[in-house]
């Protein structure tokens, strides 16, 4: 098979699964009601999207550390293997235990999918130029996924012939055709060399990652942030990062190496994705609640398809760009037009024209969000060395979850403080009961279609919620504001034509810049 041809095929490969992976969430997000209707479970919703979460997140360093280790197909067989085994066994879930543990085992195969992917494009393409663009379509493939998935999963679910148990069947096809079409195209050279496992390392990184998530996802909803279940949560996660710190450094081979850090474009990319993961994840979490319950729009998803498509075309135009322009030079931009369009979202009211709100969800995909996902995995890939290629690949995506998790819980946070505050005072003023204010202080309330409340109070809720959401946006804000300083100072590396020993000259050249 020719190098073009079996390239071509490897890419395919890979956008199947990244397709695959990525249009799981949202199917499942938009089946949920018909998931709880037929096993039942409604207590124990949230862990269907959480299981998953925690079991990609604390397994995607693992993956790409493993993959530099071991091999890129390898380890992307194991990993979209579980996924699948994962997918058909949640299709055949009794009840919601089953289906939360079958998440687990789909969530760690999703852990290998999205960083090994794109390491495997780095490897073997021969021309950076190609893999930089690559990257950016793969990252676009995400906004394609996001768009159709709730789509999708809407039909698939209240289809007669198909229902929900097929919004995990339909990842079979797509996986297994990925899976051939690997093994066929993609060939990679043995070595003798055995290289040792960080198993302590490995474990602690696992743990600390899981604590530390459980913490932010429990704390402020189901715990107090001062209860001792949460502060348990984080003083765990506190000591096995102490300890998985010290591990690393004596280590042979370490799960995460942290000299990669001394590299100024890793670590100021890792602060950027953190602080891009705190803006995407509280705007997907709180633009559908401004939606319908202070604009007044029907369909919660309304205000978030916007985004999506051009989401895809900036990652794909940022591919592009990465090839002429330095990496901060984009990064840079995008943080800029982020600190706009945070405060943009903290103007938005009830009065607000719906052209304008789409104006803004457009510009926060096309110029933000979309640039952004491919240009961070582009730098990382571009400024270490081949062999550390998976794991820092892997940063870039555990970054931008850790920091979406964190971000979407101090949001929260931020928003049900303002508005219990709120909804005190109007206690007060008008005589109503405190603990009846206090359970009117939810804004999906307001998202209800008959709101069984007087219209003074509905009133007064909805301006509530506005102010609220609008003080818990100033948290984008910020990070679009430490994300485009950090982005000014992360080394002046772009793409260089040539050998390593090529870009190695070329980036201390650009080091001064």
């Amino acid at each position: 098979m020719a190098q073009d041809k079996r390239m071509g095929f490897v890419v395919l490969a890979m956008a199947l699964g990244l397709f695959m992976s990525s249009l799981d969430n949202t199917i499942v997000s938009a089946s949920i009601s018909q998931v709880i209707k037929d096993i039942g479970g409604f207590d124990k919703m949230s862990w269907i999207f959480t299981a998953y979460m925690l079991a990609a997140t604390s397994t995607m360093l693992v993956f790409g550390k493993m993959s530099d280790l071991f091999g890129r197909k390898l380890f992307y067989l194991i990993g979209i293997s579980l996924f699948l085994i994962g997918s058909a066994l949640c299709g055949t879930a009794q009840n919601i235990d089953q289906l939360i543990f079958y998440r687990v085992i789909q969530g760690v195969g999703s852990g290998a999918i999205f960083p090994i992917s794109f390491t495997i494009i780095y490897s073997v393409s021969t021309d950076p130029k190609q893999a930089a663009k690559m990257s950016g379509i793969f990252a676009g493939i995400f906004g394609i996924s996001s768009v159709l998935g709730p789509q999708i999963g809407t039909w698939i679910s209240e289809s007669s012939l198909l229902g929900w148990r097929w919004c995990f069947y339909v990842n079979v096809p797509f996986g297994l055709l990925s899976i051939v079409t690997l093994a066929i195209a993609l060939k990679e050279s043995k070595s003798d060399f055995k290289p040792k496992v960080d198993y302590l390392g490995t474990l602690l990184l696992v743990s600390s990652t899981v604590l530390l998530l459980l913490g932010l996802e429990w704390g402020g909803k189901d715990y107090a942030w001062d209860s001792a279940q949460i502060i348990g949560l984080f003083s765990g996660a506190a000591v096995s990062i102490a300890l998985f710190l010290l591990v690393e450094r004596k280590a042979q081979e370490p799960i995460l190496p942290l000299s990669i850090f001394k590299n100024k474009m890793v670590l100021g990319t890792s602060i950027v994705v953190f602080c891009q993961g705190a803006i995407m994840f509280s705007a997907i979490t709180y633009l559908p609640i401004l939606s319908v319950a202070v604009i007044g729009n029907e369909n919660s998803n309304s205000v978030l398809t916007p985004m999506m498509f051009p989401i895809m075309v900036g990652a794909i135009t940022a591919g592009f760009l990465c090839t002429k322009l330095r990496f901060r030079t984009i990064m840079a931009f995008s943080m800029g037009v982020g600190v706009i369009e945070a405060y943009l979202l903290g103007t938005i009211t009830h009065d607000t024209a719906n052209w304008v709100v789409t104006g803004v969800m457009i510009a926060l995909g096309l110029l933000v969000l979309g640039p952004l996902m491919s240009t961070s995995q582009n730098a990382v890939a571009q400024s270490v060395d081949s062999k550390y290629i998976g794991i820092a690949s892997s940063v870039v995506g555990f970054w931008r979850s850790i920091g979406g998790v964190m971000g979407a819980a101090i949001t929260a946070t931020i928003v049900n403080n303002d508005l219990k505050d709120k909804m005190k005072e109007f206690a007060a003023s008008s005589h109503l009961p405190a603990d009846k204010a206090e359970q009117m202080a939810k804004p999906e309330i307001l998202m209800q279609k008959n709101i069984q409340l007087p219209p003074q109070v509905v009133t007064f809720l909805r301006d509530a919620v506005e102010k609220a959401l609008h003080h818990g946006f100033y948290l984008a804000l910020t990070a679009c504001a430490i994300g485009f300083i950090v982005a000014l100072f992360v080394g002046g590396d772009r793409y260089v034509m040539g050998n390593r020993a090529q870009k190695t000259e070329a980036k201390e050249e650009v080091t001064a810049s």
